[in-house]
């Protein structure tokens, strides 16, 4: 009976979490203290509550006090809980990423959905920047690893982050929270619960955060006003209510709304290129990081060049309502789950797209820059067990509208930028044509002659120049809709063979559709440039010679800039069905001891590139690309030992991905193509301790990952003139693939007398060196290192007041998040294959590289309320 016993016991919003499998179940003790033993874990990864030990999936289950001491708010935070896990963010938060063993989809393209699903409350978030925030009261968070399509659906390739906030209570309470730090940090927070009636509960949660930037800024040219970057300014507001209407049905309602008003992301220079002369000249003061001798990697220094503002504004909301019904006269008793949402994620930003301070090209925050995602979902689950059966079976759809609207200006310095990039390029050919900001109306002047232009590149565009270049101000206003449905039908059961031995089958059919609709559009007399360099391609061809000619003209015809892109009108639909799931047999040794094999296959579906494509500078027909697909494989144990005090898992993977979708940035524009295979095989191993000293416990796991690219060739990908900037892929470890990834957290936290708790606590990660490129780049290399933070703790006995002082990055380890090409700042990739194989030679690259980086050190103190 729910309503009987939930009042009887109606001590904390754990309790009232456990009316429901679909409500969470409760990772501590059913009389609201913390877990004491193994015992005590309970997940939902199956979408019913079991306790950990007992499932045959990978695992990482992080309490609420785990993550409170680990002071985790957002899924970046997570990943120094988590080993084989790490998030990153680009060019704005809008653009993040998680990726589990090695295996993630790369930001900045809402074309592309997510390989690692997160899941909040229920409801699945289909962009992980959509669940990028704060998070709020939570209750725990599930970390399941590998392909879990079955139940969470596609997209879930490489695993899920499975997210569960505190419920109401039928128990009156409140808490506040105030925090200070450097970086000038505040933040307030605070949630209300108890009855509104005796079948009806709620909670509020309210709260704002503040920080200033981590980044010194360059305004070089300006017009930028701010001096630092990515900084905090956000709140989120979360009503929810429950009711208990009667003793076999629960509805949980959620709304929630959250706003960020910031400035970020500023990259900065970890080598600086030859063209940086250039980048100075244009520039008042220094443009950007001198450069190492030798054209070297530059030292750690966050200091950041951008003469525009790198605003973004990002608005989150939705509802959701989840009802159980229990059914105690059907099918021997069962349960049938509705989970219902909408959703809607909004984004306007601006962004520095050269990162230096000439003022070369940018995209103003007018609303002409960013994307939305709207959902709508439904999905019914019936479940129920007998003896020997625990059965569940369901339907799943959704509709989702997404819009990006993207926009490019030039700057006043784009041209003769542009000019002196290609009179050097001669200049180092024939050392008689000089180095020239004045050239461009050389190769656009009308009806230029082969005499003419010689003449004018001769004189450095003082004679016989005069035709047009780039005009300053928005060159493209391009805008994409993309309308899609999915509905999938599955079921997910379990054999109890014998007491030891089970048997689990889950299969889901899905069908996916897609449509893509929008609207190419040049402004401004955009596209004449590129027309006027294309009407003298004889005379260029001339002087240059046809094979030059080609390479130089379409320096004036890129994406932003190309004629053909003008009035361009896309549309394009496309439809799918897969077929996956899973199988496992596990069997139980003794009590202390499972072991379990498992095959899943995963599904991540097929998309469109939202963005100007070309080959050449022809735009190219169709931008879609394929689904992806894997089989994963995976034997482990699962041991219960020391009096259930001690969890010890390990668990071998070994999974295949193919056609992988890989979204990378070539220098000028962002292209998906889809990698024939990628490998990812390692072991998994995680531990948690409750050790006999009162408080004390210890949580870790440690992941070694062998992620690697097949070998493929040029004609293995859709588009084959992307090999050269992918040549150096095959046969070698992915992008964000440590070998080795370690975490540990020590929680300690007890009475010390006198009507008052103490505790500490230490979360660290360790990961051996990465790639953070797609195109895996040396200068791209993270070397290995290690993160740690830390708290200290004092407080009432009762918990009624605590007071905290806490660091984040303890150490202050300086690393990247992630590096990329410089826009228009050189090359690295050549056009000819080059001795090692490949068309990259590190003595030729010439290209500049940014990198977007990982938070400094941050401290601070909180005070804690609780009622």
């Amino acid at each position: 009976m729910r309503l009987t016993n939930l009042l009887r016991t109606t001590a904390s919003a754990a309790v009232v979490g456990a009316v429901a499998f679909g409500f969470a179940g409760v990772a501590q003790a059913q009389d609201g203290q913390a877990a004491t033993t193994v015992d005590d874990i309970i997940v939902t990864a199956q979408k019913r509550e079991q306790n950990l030990q007992d499932v045959p999936i990978v695992v990482t289950s992080l309490s609420q006090e785990t993550l409170q001491d680990a002071g985790v708010r957002d899924i970046k935070d997570l990943q120094i809980l988590t080993p084989g896990l790490t998030v990153t963010s680009t060019s704005s938060e809008a653009s993040t990423t998680a990726r589990i063993r090695g295996v993630g989809t790369v930001g900045d393209n809402p074309g592309l959905e997510s390989s690692v699903g997160v899941v909040i409350d229920g409801v699945y978030r289909s962009r992980n920047s959509v669940g990028f925030g704060d998070l709020g009261e939570l209750q725990r968070i599930e970390v399941l690893k590998g392909p879990q399509g079955t139940l969470f659906g596609k997209n879930t390739s490489a695993g899920v982050i499975n997210i569960i906030t505190e419920a109401p209570s039928f128990t009156p309470g409140f808490n506040a929270e105030a925090t200070v730090g450097n970086y000038g940090a505040m933040a307030v927070s605070g949630s209300v619960t108890g009855p509104i009636s005796d079948t009806l509960a709620f909670r509020l949660y309210a709260g704002r955060r503040l920080r200033d930037g981590f980044m010194n800024i360059d305004t070089g040219d300006g017009p930028r006003q701010e001096t630092d970057d990515n900084n905090q300014d956000f709140g989120t507001v979360r009503g929810q209510l429950l009711w208990l209407p009667n003793d076999n049905t629960s509805v949980r309602v959620i709304a929630d709304y959250s706003s960020r008003d910031e400035y970020c992301c500023i990259g900065t220079q970890i080598r600086t290129g030859p063209t940086y002369p250039f980048v100075n000249l244009l520039s008042d003061g220094p443009g950007q990081r001198p450069p190492a001798a030798g054209f070297g990697v530059l030292p750690f220094d966050r200091t950041g060049y951008a003469n525009r503002a790198s605003g973004q504004e990002v608005e989150d909301k939705g509802v959701s309502v989840e009802a159980n019904f229990d059914m105690p006269s059907m099918f021997g008793g069962a349960t049938l789950t509705s989970v219902s949402s909408w959703r809607k994620w909004t984004s306007s930003l601006g962004h520095e797209i050269d990162y230096t301070g000439a003022d070369i090209a940018y995209r103003e925050q007018d609303g002409d820059f960013g994307f939305s995602v709207e959902n709508l979902t439904q999905e019914f689950r019936l479940a129920g067990s007998t003896d020997s059966l625990d059965w569940l079976v369901g339907v799943f759809a959704t509709k989702e509208d997404i819009g990006r609207t993207d926009s490019w200006y030039f700057g006043d310095d784009y041209t003769p930028f542009l000019s002196f990039l290609l009179s050097a390029r001669l200049n180092a050919a024939n050392p008689a044509l000089p180095i020239s900001p004045n050239t461009i109306g050389c190769y656009t002047r009308p009806a230029q002659t082969p005499v003419g232009f010689g003449t004018c590149l001769g004189t450095g565009g003082a004679i016989g120049g005069g035709g047009p270049g780039f005009i300053v101000g928005q060159g493209f206003e391009d805008t994409y809709e993309q309308e899609s449905t999915s509905f999938a039908v599955f079921t997910n059961n379990t054999w109890h063979v014998t007491e030891a031995f089970d048997l689990t089958l889950g299969l889901r059919y899905t069908m996916d559709d897609k449509s893509l609709t929008g609207q190419q559009t040049n402004t401004n007399g955009n596209g004449g440039t590129c027309a006027a360099a294309l009407g003298n391609a004889g005379a260029i061809g001339a002087v240059l010679g046809a094979g030059n000619a080609a390479t130089v003209i379409g320096n004036f015809c890129l994406p932003w800039a190309n004629v053909f892109f003008n009035n361009r009108a896309v549309a394009e639909e496309f439809d799918d069905t897969e077929l996956s799931g899973t199988i496992k047999a596990s069997y139980r040794l003794n009590p202390s001891v499972l072991t379990y094999v498992s095959y899943a296959r995963g599904y991540k579906s097929f998309g469109y590139n939202l963005d100007r494509v070309q080959a050449g500078i022809t735009p190219v027909a169709s931008t879609l690309f394929p689904s992806e697909v894997v089989d994963s494989y995976e034997a482990g144990v699962k041991m219960t030992l020391l009096d259930r005090t001690l969890l010890l898992n390990a668990t071998y993977f070994d999974q295949t991905f193919e056609d992988f979708q890989l979204n990378t940035f070539l220098g000028t524009a962002f292209v998906v193509e889809s990698i024939p295979e990628l490998t990812s095989r390692g072991v998994d191993a995680d531990f948690v301790w409750f050790s006999p000293v009162e408080g004390l416990s210890f949580q870790g796991g440690v992941t070694w990952t062998e992620a690697e690219y097949g070998e493929f060739t040029a004609a293995d990908l859709a588009s084959p003139g992307n090999f050269p900037q992918l040549s150096l892929l095959p046969g070698s470890t992915a992008s964000f693939a440590p070998e080795w990834s370690s975490t540990l957290s020590i929680n300690f936290d007890r009475d010390v007398g006198n009507n008052l708790r103490a505790g500490f606590s230490l979360a660290g990660k360790y990961m051996t060196e990465y790639n953070t490129g797609s195109d895996l780049i040396p200068f791209k290399q993270q070397d290995a290192f290690a993160t740690l933070n830390g708290r200290v703790m004092l407080g009432s006995a009762d918990e009624r007041w605590t007071a905290e002082f806490w660091v984040q990055n303890l150490t202050d380890e300086e690393y990247i998040q992630v590096a990329y090409n410089a826009p228009l700042q050189g090359s690295a990739f050549q056009s000819t294959i080059q001795p090692n194989g490949t068309y990259y030679n590190p003595a030729l690259d010439s290209q500049t590289y940014d990198a977007f980086l990982g938070a400094p050190r941050t401290y601070g103190a909180t005070l804690r309320f609780k009622y």
